[in-house]
């Protein structure tokens, strides 16, 4: 047998022998057997490199020669859940969903929320091609490399009707063996230890030396499958599909068909969750048909046909060193409560939120109380409460402060609201120093390099006083800074120069107006254009954009007449900043449906609610919640309400399917 046939036989012998042992659990032939065949193909390999395969299972144990990480946008971004805490809000979204369907029958599949790091493998016929972290969701790292060294991710799909090119998502985590040995080794060398599973094999997946990171046994499981030709029409029978091509799907993944066995699959993995060998924080539902999926659309932040079940979150009782006051970026004076450390859900807490003066007064905090601390979502430390019966008897009260500690002066209360505001904007460190941190952030300029603590050191050293100096910065003024190397200035002045080609929304966003959210930014810079249009706009003016109500309308507006801001948006004009939407974002798509007011009703095939609104918007049309006299027609899926198509038949409206719509924006 020649070199090329038996490099040929060993590889596809050993990717079966990886997936039986490290998916199914059942290994057909001895570690040592296996080893022999490795070390064969390694032989075999080396004499002869012109045989080399990235996918070939030699690559598992990692190469030394890695660089950094690419940016790569994901082809359909990556959405984030929206939690729930309780049963009940489980309930009330099973019931959101009836109501979304119209009535329309649909299950739900339940499937353990592993509590690691979000992955997306792409592969394109049968072989691993790209491995991307979820980074913000529209854009992560590419990690194909680092992920070639786990065991569990297949580099070569087993024979199936899998699809020519899929993506599959999933969590990377790290077992709580591995974590245990890893923070044992940590030890033992004097190492800072990871504080939880989650953390470590985040921490794992961005090393640099793949090697290191194949010899910290991270795992997988794998949770959905995308893609044009999926072998199913529903999540379920796809990802048993996936298991049979080799993936690590979880044995806990369930069918469920009615509320009450939604219940009792929460109420099962509440009391079992303890006895995996994985960490997990929650559970996830997700309705089963994709087309119902597909109906039932996203919100800006997350999709509607899935949600989170978070595990009620561990509590501890510790000592309260004392109460600190925080100003951030915005003014705002934050209470945060400084603990003797505890261990809560895998992570040491020393410090929590007290959110505000009236929560301070409800909880009756004292100086050195014992106090119950939980983890909100098994994320967030909060103080609930305090244990009155340990209080010391001369303990006074907490008082919030009447001046910002950090620049002294008075702070105000805003008006309806229980917070309290340092009005010293323009001159407050901490407001100052957020301001250019959140500018820099990686959903605004994306500046790399310039975090809170570089935010702070450029401040302290005079170099950045306000978001624009930032552009004035110069590679050898970074190097002048102790703690800033010559990779890391490189680096941000990349970063910087890079940013000059950030749209106009974004940039809007980066600027702390306040009240202006990335959503209210979006609609605020397609609507106006450009940041000279903004500038010249009344209050009555900003107030008619859609989203924009009388409060954020004035705060723009008073934002916009501040010397230092018109002097900052000045600066970054002149250094380039796009401060207008790109041409093709300003020419209008089509004006098929001009002047036309639609209401969308029903389910539908080819897109989702949210997909049909935004195509009538760039068509010209407005969208509209509710049928009466000024509507055009009504885009009318299946399903459609009864009451609606009635109000239709009286009022005279037109109701046009789905494909008569696509077949008029195609004219």
């Amino acid at each position: 047998m020649n070199p090329e046939q038996r490099v040929a036989e060993l590889r596809q012998a050993l990717h079966r022998h990886n997936h039986n042992y490290y998916i199914l659990n059942s290994p057909e032939i001895s570690d040592g057997e296996f080893d022999a065949m490795m070390a064969e193909l390694e032989a075999i390999e080396r004499a002869h490199p012109e045989l080399d395969d990235p996918l070939s299972p030699t690559r598992r144990v990692g190469s030394d020669l890695q660089e950094g990480f690419v940016h790569v946008p994901h082809e359909r971004p990556m959405m984030s859940l929206a939690n729930t805490y309780s049963p009940q809000e489980v309930d009330d979204w099973f019931r959101r969903v009836k109501q979304g369907l119209d009535g329309e029958k649909f299950s739900i599949v339940g499937e353990l929320k592993f509590d690691g790091t979000s992955i997306s493998l792409t592969y394109e016929r049968g072989r691993l091609i790209r491995a991307v972290t979820r980074g913000d969701g529209a854009q992560g790292d590419d990690v194909t490399e680092n992920i070639k060294t786990i065991r569990s991710i297949p580099l070569a799909l087993q024979p199936g009707d899998w699809p020519d090119r899929f993506e599959i998502r999933g969590e990377i985590l790290m077992p709580w063996e591995s974590f245990e040995r890893l923070n044992k080794e940590r030890y033992d060398n004097e190492e800072p230890l990871f504080a939880n599973p989650r953390n470590a094999a985040s921490g794992t997946l961005k090393m640099l030396n793949p090697k290191e990171v194949a010899r910290r046994h991270l795992d997988a499981r794998l949770y959905y499958l995308l893609g044009d030709n999926l072998p199913y029409d529903n999540h379920y029978d796809n990802m048993i599909a996936a298991r049979s091509w080799g993936f690590k799907v979880s044995p806990s993944m369930q069918l469920l068909g009615s509320l009450q066995e939604v219940d009792d699959f929460i109420s099962h993995w509440d009391k079992e969750r303890s006895t995996l060998p994985v960490a997990t924080d929650g559970l996830v539902f997700k309705v089963n048909s994709l087309r119902q999926q597909l109906n039932l659309g996203s919100t800006a932040k997350s999709p509607r046909w899935a949600i989170a079940y978070k595990f009620n979150p561990e509590n501890a009782c510790t000592k309260l060193r004392f109460v600190s006051f925080e100003t951030g970026r915005m003014g705002i004076v934050t209470p945060v409560a400084n603990l003797e450390p505890v261990l809560l859900s895998g992570t040491i807490v020393k410090r929590a939120s007290l959110h505000n003066e009236d929560i301070i007064r409800d909880l009756d905090i004292h100086d050195n109380d014992m106090v119950y601390v939980e983890k909100g979502g098994e994320i967030i430390p909060k103080i609930t409460g305090v244990d009155k019966d340990a209080r010391q008897p001369d303990a006074h009260a907490v008082k919030f402060v009447s001046h910002c500690q950090s620049c002294g002066t008075p702070l105000v209360r805003v008006e309806g609201e229980a917070a309290w505001v340092c009005p010293n904007r323009y001159g407050c460190a901490p407001q100052i120093t957020g301001r250019i941190e959140h500018f820099c952030a990686r959903r605004m300029m994306d500046i790399d390099g310039i975090g809170e603590e570089t935010a702070q050191l450029l401040y302290d050293a005079g170099l950045v006083s306000g978001i624009a100096d930032i552009y004035r910065l110069t590679p050898d003024a970074l190097a002048s800074l102790d703690r800033i190397g010559e990779k890391t200035a490189e680096r941000i002045m990349a970063g910087i120069e890079a940013s000059k080609s950030v749209p106009f929304e974004r940039v809007v966003y980066a600027l702390s107006i306040p009240g202006v959210g990335e959503t209210t930014a979006k609609r605020v810079a397609r609507t106006v254009q450009s940041m000279e249009r903004m500038r010249q706009m009344t209050v009555e003016e900003l107030t008619a954009i859609p989203d924009v109500g009388p409060v954020i309308a004035r705060a723009i507006f008073d934002f916009l007449r501040q010397p230092v801001n018109i002097a900052n948006i000045e600066a970054l004009t002149a250094a380039g900043v796009a401060m207008c939407l790109r041409e093709d974002q300003m020419q209008p798509k089509g004006e098929v449906l001009l002047d036309k007011t639609i209401v969308i009703s029903g389910t539908f095939s080819h897109h989702s609610r949210d997909e049909y609104k935004e195509i009538i918007e760039r068509q010209g049309g407005k969208n509209s919640g509710s049928i009466s006299k000024k509507t055009s027609f009504v885009l009318a899926g299946e399903n459609m309400g009864p009451a609606k198509r009635e109000k239709c038949e009286k009022l005279g409206i037109p109701m046009i399917s789905e494909n008569q719509f696509l077949e008029m924006i195609k004219s």
